[in-house]
C-alpha cells in the first residue's frame, strides 16, 4: 500500500511539472498579447535611444505588436529605471540599461533601485566605446603629451561629460586614476552641451561616444586623441587606443541591453533574447550599428548577468579610488 502511495505521489508530481512546463511554454507563445513599452532613461537622440529604437523596430516586425520607445530622462537614468525595477514583471515593460545601472550603485549612498535585486538581465545588445578629444588650442597632440600637460597644471584642466554617473564621467575618472592626474569633472545635462561646451574651448577635453565626435573630428573642430576600447574601433580605425598610446589596460566600455524586472517568468525572458539575437544579426542592424560607431553583441542572459556583474566591480573601484564622493 505505501508503495502504491508513493508511486501515486510521484505520478502528481510528475504531472504537475508537465502541467507547468506546458503552462510556461503557452505563456512565451502567446506573449506578447499587446504593446510592449521600452524605457529609455535618457533624452532622444543619443547612442541609448538609437539603440532601444533599432532593436525595437525588428521586434515589432517579429512579434506582431508594437514595441514602443519611451524616454524618461532624469536623475542620472535613476528616474527612467526605478519605473521599470517597480513594474509588474509580466514582460512588458523593460529597460534600455546601460553603464549607468552599474556605475549607480557605488555613486549613490541610497540608488533607488539596486540592480542586482531588482532586474534580471535579458539581452546585451550593443557596446561602444569613449573617445577623448581636445580642443585645438590644447597643444597636446597625443596622450603621452595630454598626461605630461596635466601634471605641469594640476587642476587647471577641465574635461566635459553628458552628466553625473555617465559612462563619459568614469571614462574620465579612470583616466584621472591611471594616469596620476588631477583634471576637473564638468558634467552637463547630455552629451550634446558637454560637445559644444567643448567646440567652444570652454572645456578643455570631453569624453564622449563615438558617433557624435566623428562630425567634429573630420571637420577639425576637435582634436581625437584616444579611445577608450582595448582594441581599435571600426568606424574611427585611425584613432589610437589608450591601452596602445602607453595606459596599459585601460579600458571604459559604453553598453546598452534590455533589462527586465526580477520576477519576469523565464520563458518570456527567454523568448525575448532569442528574438532580440535573431535582431541583432540581421545585416541591416548590424550595419547601421557598426557605421554609428556600435558594436553589436548577443548572447545569452547569463552572459549578460556575468558582463553587469563584472562592470558593478570596476566601477565600484573607480569611484572609490578617484575619492569620488557619494551622491
Amino acid at each position: 500500500m505505501k508503495n502504491i502511495n508513493k508511486i501515486n505521489k510521484l505520478f502528481i508530481s510528475g504531472l504537475l511539472l508537465g502541467v507547468s512546463l506546458c503552462a510556461g511554454l503557452a505563456t512565451a507563445q502567446q506573449w506578447p498579447t499587446r504593446p510592449v513599452r521600452v524605457i529609455v532613461p535618457y533624452a532622444p537622440g543619443g547612442n541609448t535611444d538609437f539603440t532601444a529604437r533599432s532593436v525595437s523596430t525588428k521586434l515589432t516586425e517579429m512579434w506582431g505588436q508594437q514595441v514602443i520607445v519611451d524616454n524618461r530622462p532624469g536623475g542620472a537614468t535613476n528616474i527612467g529605471s526605478e519605473i521599470v525595477a517597480k513594474a509588474p514583471a509580466d514582460g512588458y515593460l523593460l529597460l534600455m540599461g546601460g553603464a549607468s545601472n552599474a556605475v549607480n550603485m557605488t555613486l549613490y549612498a541610497k540608488p533607488p533601485y539596486d540592480t542586482l535585486r531588482d532586474f534580471t538581465p535579458v539581452l546585451w545588445c550593443v557596446q561602444g566605446a569613449n573617445l577623448l578629444v581636445v580642443h585645438p588650442s590644447v597643444p597636446a597632440k597625443n596622450l603621452k603629451a595630454l598626461i605630461a600637460l596635466a601634471k605641469t597644471q594640476p587642476g587647471k584642466l577641465n574635461f566635459g561629460s553628458s552628466g553625473l554617473g555617465s559612462s563619459n564621467q568614469m571614462a574620465g575618472e579612470l583616466f584621472k586614476v591611471m594616469a596620476g592626474i588631477n583634471i576637473v569633472h564638468i558634467p552637463y545635462k547630455g552629451n550634446a552641451p558637454s560637445i559644444v561646451d567643448a567646440i567652444a574651448g570652454n572645456v578643455e577635453m570631453v569624453f564622449s561616444g563615438v558617433p557624435a565626435l566623428i562630425p567634429h573630428i573630420k571637420s577639425q573642430r576637435l582634436r581625437a586623441i584616444a579611445i577608450s576600447s582595448l582594441e581599435r574601433f571600426p568606424a574611427v580605425a585611425d584613432i589610437p587606443t589608450f591601452d596602445e598610446s602607453g595606459l596599459k589596460g585601460y579600458e571604459a566600455s559604453n553598453w546598452f541591453g534590455l533589462i527586465a524586472p526580477i520576477k519576469t517568468p523565464r520563458e518570456i525572458i527567454t523568448k525575448i533574447n532569442t528574438d532580440g539575437n535573431k535582431a541583432l544579426a540581421a545585416q541591416d542592424i548590424k550595419t547601421r550599428f557598426e557605421s554609428d560607431g556600435l558594436i553589436p553583441k548577443g548572447g545569452s542572459p547569463a552572459d549578460f548577468d556575468k558582463f553587469i556583474r563584472s562592470e558593478i566591480s570596476k566601477y565600484e573601484r573607480v569611484i572609490k579610488a578617484a575619492k569620488i564622493t557619494q551622491l
